[in-house]
Parts: structure tokens; C-alpha cells; sequence
């Protein structure tokens, strides 16, 4: 898995409307908050995203942007943000490229796909991993407290 200091993959994923969704692009003005769940709309996923759009205001005044990936399709994940109202983007690892390019493992004996979330700073450099298939809320209290501690140190977080 990914960790603190190891620079974030160059991956290309289908997000809404199938249009091709660069994480390199999104690097540099803002931290990405990237977290890797098991499937739309099923109750530990739902509690983790809707948490996230809970304290998504946080993230964004802590200047972060959350995107979320899981294997399901751009149509899913388009049924999923409107239903509960989720106001960060959704991209589908269909293949497990992304999954397998982060070190997100499966779980459970290999039945479920792993919940991971990673806060990479804007040089591209992953700052926190977290894993935990069971503890979905605290994804986004792990997140936003190391996000919040980059926004009031640039320069530190920018050095690693």
C-alpha cells in the first residue's frame, strides 16, 4: 500500500458521463482526499460517503478536494452522488488498475475490496493511508485532521 512520502500514481479513470478523469490534473492548488471504498450504495459505504459530504465544506475551506473510487460504473456512481446527494466526484477503477497501482488490497479473504483513504499533498505526495473495512466514518475524521494540519503548514507539507 501506498505510504506517507511515496508519490501519487498517474492513473486516467472514467468518471460522470464517462469522461476521462487525469489524477495528475487535479494536483497542485488543492490537497486530494482519495479514498477507495467497496461499492455504491451498500450501508458501511453510504455511512463513509455521506459522511464525506457531510464535512465536505471542511475539506474544501482546509483547501481539499475528495474524490472517491470504487469498481463501479460511471452510472452507479451517478445513481449513488444523487440519491445522497454527494457533492465530490466518483470515479470507477472497473479493471482494479487504480486499487492495484495504490496497494488497496482486498479484505475479508479476499471478498471485498478495500476501504483506503490517502491526503496527498499538492506536490503529489502522499501524506496519509488509512485503512479500515469496518470503521467507514473515520476515514473522514483521519482525513480532514491531516488536511487541516497541511493547510496551516505549506511549506512543511510541500518539502516531503
Amino acid at each position: 500500500m501506498l505510504k506517507p512520502g511515496d508519490r501519487l500514481p498517474d492513473l486516467t479513470l472514467p468518471g460522470e458521463g464517462d469522461a476521462q478523469v487525469r489524477l495528475h490534473d487535479r494536483v497542485g492548488q488543492r490537497a486530494l482526499v482519495i479514498y477507495f471504498y467497496p461499492k455504491d450504495d451498500t450501508p458501511g459505504c453510504t455511512v463513509e460517503a455521506c459522511s464525506f459530504r457531510d464535512s465536505h465544506e471542511a475539506f474544501v475551506q482546509a483547501g481539499a478536494e475528495v474524490i472517491g473510487i470504487s469498481a463501479d460504473d460511471a452510472r452507479s456512481h451517478e445513481k449513488f452522488k444523487a440519491k445522497h446527494r454527494l457533492p465530490f466526484t466518483l470515479l470507477s477503477d472497473p479493471t482494479g488498475a487504480a486499487a492495484a497501482a495504490f496497494g488497496v488490497k482486498r479484505s475479508f479473504l479476499g471478498l471485498l475490496p478495500g476501504r483506503v483513504t490517502f491526503v496527498v499533498d499538492t506536490q503529489g505526495v502522499v501524506q496519509h493511508a488509512f485503512d479500515s473495512q469496518l470503521r467507514a466514518s473515520a476515514h473522514v475524521t483521519e482525513a480532514l485532521g491531516v488536511v487541516e494540519r497541511l493547510s496551516k503548514q505549506p511549506q512543511a507539507a510541500s518539502a516531503r
